[in-house]
């Protein structure tokens, strides 16, 4: 499960409805004064996560000059379905993106994923007619090459298989966070998110962390330039995997102590040095 710490919007952060051909989704949108000299960031949660895991991340990267949307993905918290005949799968969500992209109307946009949200993300940019039209950057934060490890492989098939005669709402206090020291209405949000979670999404997320290829290679030649951050420690993809993955595509690796899966909750300031730093050595 991705990490909140607060769910309190900071100054200049506000909530919009996106909408795209494929549908309208719900996102948290964080404008820099006057114009976006850095450009434009979608920023694509995980596993049941939402917008609200990158909060900690957006005023600091609009204060750096860029125009940053972090999006609930279809079948998450408050998208919903968002239109008439949802597809759930992963090269679907990836299509999501894609038109998401397209609706900002702002060119080539740096694409972010965090855990599952990566591989939406890599499938976004490898399934692009494309990339380079669409997409200025791609960062794969605390994601691997391929399928999850061992740990997030048992916890996501005890899952489904609970899945198969649980209604999700029910679930929640099996997956309820020990309490100590997380506020009231962070737990009173984490638990109306996950309720809110469509079971095939769910399903279908599940069944594509345990097994997805390795699609490196194919992600190296697309011409969209790379970079990989990672917090640790992690035991959803090893860091020795996410660093071999970043030397094979040729791609910067930020390795952030201490930040767990979610570097974006744990240690934002040390994702958005990542992050603007990496978009700032691909200006001409």
């Amino acid at each position: 499960m991705s990490q909140v710490l607060t769910i309190a919007r900071p100054p200049g952060v506000r909530g919009v409805r996106l909408e795209t051909e494929r549908g309208v989704f719900a996102a948290l949108a964080a404008m820099p004064g006057g114009s976006a000299p850095g450009g434009t960031v979608l920023l694509v949660p995980g596993f049941n996560g939402s917008k609200e895991d990158f909060l900690p991340l957006l005023p600091g990267l609009s204060a750096a000059g860029y125009a940053v949307y972090a999006v609930d993905q279809r079948g998450q918290y408050e998208t919903g379905a968002a239109s008439t005949a949802p597809a759930y799968d992963s090269d679907s969500a990836a299509a999501d993106a894609r038109a998401l992209a397209e609706a900002l109307g702002a060119g080539p946009v740096h694409l972010v994923g965090h855990s599952y949200g990566g591989l939406v993300s890599r499938l976004a940019v490898l399934n692009s007619p494309v990339p380079e039209a669409t997409w200025a950057s791609l960062t794969l934060m605390n994601f691997g090459p391929a399928e999850v490890g061992t740990p997030t492989r048992e916890r996501l098939e005890l899952l489904l298989d609970a899945l198969g005669s649980m209604a999700v709402p029910d679930l929640w206090p099996y997956l309820r966070p020990a309490e100590d020291g997380i506020p009231a209405d962070v737990l009173v949000f984490l638990s109306d998110r996950w309720a809110r979670n469509e079971p095939e999404a769910l399903r279908l997320a599940a069944r594509q962390l345990l097994t997805e290829p390795d699609r490196t290679t194919d992600l190296k030649d697309k011409g969209v330039p790379l970079s990989v951050v990672f917090g640790t420690p992690d035991d959803t993809w090893s860091e020795q995997e996410a660093e071999a993955m970043a030397e094979a595509l040729g791609a910067p690796f930020t390795k952030i102590p201490e930040g767990g899966h979610s570097p974006n909750v744990q240690r934002p300031a040390a994702v958005i040095e990542a992050l603007t730093g990496f978009w700032a050595s691909l200006a001409p």
